[in-house]
């Protein structure tokens, strides 16, 4: 059985999956993402150690709040990068009845498609079998701006994201809207495209970039990339969803 790394929970999270959710914030990750919001779940060392049952004995306090849709949620760091203990979690969680969700950039993806070819791959596939929503995070749909904003190319979201169609999981695309980053119009209409093309996505969720985690990173001492970059405007926000939309209008 593995131990969870975690870093955090949240009791009441209304914004990370259908309904209201327990998340299990994990640490770890294999991107860094400019704008992240959480660096300090970058780092592997956890603040703490659980057992999956334990965990979920933990989540299931709050049962009463999550009605029919709501349940947990793994998130991070990034999940994949602890994919047996997700895995073990989700499967005890279903047991119980609760829904399972996780949000992942997918970096631990196999890049090939084969799950052979990166450590935890048989790990991740289960995780995945134990998964009912998975939110699919897309940050960029052009591989070198991808890799100038996350340290790494996409790849393995892509795959992911073809995978997960292949499958027919059920998914939730997100984008962070970055004013000169990832608000390209063209670039937009292609990330569209491929979203639309996959047949399993049942919405898109535009972020709109934030400041609130900035501090993070001052108190971590680490320099901030993208220190004088406003939020997008409503309208920006606006064309985005627009140009992603799963109906575009003409």
């Amino acid at each position: 059985m593995a131990a969870g790394r975690i870093h955090s929970f949240e009791t009441f999270g209304a914004a990370d999956g259908p309904g209201v959710r327990f998340i299990v914030f994990l640490s770890g990750c294999g991107f860094r993402c400019l704008y992240c919001h959480n660096p300090d779940t970058w780092a592997k060392p956890p603040a703490f150690e659980m057992s999956a049952e334990d965990v979920l004995a933990k989540a299931l306090r709050y049962r009463s709040y999550w009605r029919d849709a709501g349940g947990i949620t793994a998130s991070g760091g990034e999940p994949m990068l602890q994919s047996e203990f997700v895995a073990e979690l989700f499967e005890l969680a279903h047991k119980a009845g609760a829904t399972t969700c996780f949000d992942t950039s997918a970096c631990a993806f196999p890049a090939d498609g084969d799950f052979a070819s990166v450590p935890r791959g048989d790990a991740i596939r289960r995780m995945l079998d134990a998964t009912d929503t998975v939110l699919l995070d897309i940050k960029h749909i052009d591989d070198a701006r991808h890799r100038a904003l996350t340290g790494c190319g996409n790849a393995a979201p892509i795959a992911c994201a073809r995978y997960l169609a292949e499958i027919g999981k059920r998914v939730w695309i997100r984008h962070v809207l970055v004013p000169g980053w990832t608000d390209g119009e063209d670039d937009l209409r292609r990330l569209g495209d491929f979203i639309r093309s996959l047949g399993n996505v049942e919405r898109v969720d535009v972020l709109p970039y934030h400041v609130l985690g900035v501090h993070k990173w001052r108190d971590l001492g680490l320099p901030y990339a993208l220190e004088g970059v406003d939020p997008p405007t409503d309208e920006s926000v606006a064309r985005a969803r627009k140009l992603l939309s799963l109906r575009p209008t003409h």
